[in-house]
């Protein structure tokens, strides 16, 4: 019988921390000094690549309906 390993729950701290010292050293030496697989810390940096993103978009459709609300109460 095999027994499943616990999964661990890093937070978002911890990611944050392990995303910088990665752009520092390297992804690869991240890993091995934090005992994380590579592709934790990949789909990690993806993942804020994404959010990031979509605030931006947010930021920017913001702008855009203020402009556009500027522009009605002109009218």
């Amino acid at each position: 019988m095999t027994s499943k390993k616990k999964r661990i729950i890093h937070s978002p701290e911890f990611k944050a921390e392990t995303l910088k010292l990665a752009e520092k050293v390297g992804v690869a030496a991240a890993a091995r000094q934090l005992s994380l697989h590579e592709s934790q810390i990949y789909g990690w940096r993806k993942a804020t690549k994404k959010n990031s993103s979509i605030s931006q978009r947010e930021q920017e459709l913001a702008v855009e309906v203020a402009k556009l609300k500027r522009q009605l109460a002109e009218q």
